[in-house]
């Protein structure tokens, strides 16, 4: 790939202080509901999230990734009725804010999550995550994210790409039984383990990955519309940095080198997405109604639509998840040199 000439390095710095300015300017739409904020120390992980009624979710996930290292929750409530903000005020690690603003208009929370990254994400390791979505990574279970960053400082390496990872049931999401606190996997067993694709983007120089169980089964007929399903969620933040479309990349564009160009592969994680629990169904219905998730939301009521029918995605040729070790076979996630 040919380097980027002073122009496009130019109009680059340009948009990256236009969405910092953006990032700024949104702090007004957020009000603090609870601010644990001093508790935070140099060295501490922090995790940066924007959710909307994920109660069934959110006890698992805070599990997930205190068990991995994080020690400070930062999460944006856009709105929740379904009892999220009482659940994660009752947790002496979390901050919260709240604000009924659009998420559409906010470049789907990124606004949002870009000013409270610029407070309080500078210089230390940062985790930007959904709630459906949990980090995993070669030997994440006895090597924590203190032990990934600390290597990955040495090395000077700012960031960590990851794939997300559709993990679907055997039978229709509806059909299943979920216990909030329950572990998604033990529910969402199945992933593909074939069937993607990626190409590199010129102008920032990050990958776009599509394919899997989506692509699939929701966009058989118009594959290059299926989700993208690269991003950085681990990155060593710096108040002049930005996310650019959600977080499959990022400006300074060094930070979408999530790759070796020289053919050594670097470490990287999967985040296993758990989109497909029971109720996935009817929050389609409500995505579709709310039009907040996607630019021009028309081009995917089809979408909404087949999950709205609560199909059964299962195939034959589906994986079982068996943990990290089978996806690193599996070459869904590197060790480089870690």
């Amino acid at each position: 790939m040919a380097p980027p000439t002073l122009w496009s390095r130019y109009k680059l710095r340009l948009r990256r202080k236009r969405l910092l300015w953006r990032g700024f300017r949104s702090r007004h739409k957020l009000t603090s509901v609870q601010n644990h904020t001093r508790q935070i120390a140099p060295t501490d992980i922090l995790l940066f999230a924007t959710v909307r009624n994920e109660a069934l979710r959110l006890p698992y996930f805070l599990q997930h990734y205190r068990a991995l290292g994080v020690r400070h929750f930062m999460i944006i409530d856009n709105g929740s009725d379904d009892g999220t903000v009482t659940l994660l005020t009752d947790a002496p690690d979390v901050s919260v804010w709240r604000t009924d603003a659009s998420y559409k208009s906010a470049r789907f929370g990124m606004d949002w999550l870009t000013w409270l990254m610029m407070r309080y994400g500078h210089g230390h390791w940062t985790v930007t995550v959904d709630a459906d979505e949990l980090l995993i990574y070669p030997d994440h279970e006895t090597r924590p994210l203190p032990d990934l960053t600390k290597w990955l400082d040495a090395r000077e390496q700012r960031m960590m790409g990851a794939m997300m990872l559709d993990l679907y049931p055997k039978g229709p999401p509806d059909d299943q039984a979920y216990t909030p606190g329950q572990n998604p996997c033990e529910v969402l067993q199945w992933f593909d383990a074939h069937g993607y694709w990626v190409q590199r983007q010129a102008k920032m120089g990050n990958l776009w990955l599509q394919g899997g169980v989506r692509a699939r089964c929701f966009f058989a007929k118009d594959p290059v519309r299926a989700p993208t399903l690269n991003k950085i969620p681990l990155v060593k933040w710096n108040r002049r940095y930005v996310f650019v479309n959600s977080t499959h990349n990022a400006l300074p564009s060094g930070l979408n080198r999530t790759y070796d160009e020289t053919g050594r592969s670097k470490v990287s994680g999967v985040l296993l997405h758990t989109k497909f629990l029971p109720g996935s169904a009817e929050r389609a219905r409500q995505e579709q109604m709310r039009k907040e998730h996607f630019s021009n939301s028309a081009l995917y009521d089809e979408y909404y639509d087949a999950v709205a029918e609560d199909p059964d995605m299962w195939a034959p040729d589906a994986t079982r998840f068996t943990g990290w070790q089978h996806l690193l076979d599996l070459r869904l996630m590197s060790r480089g040199d870690w």
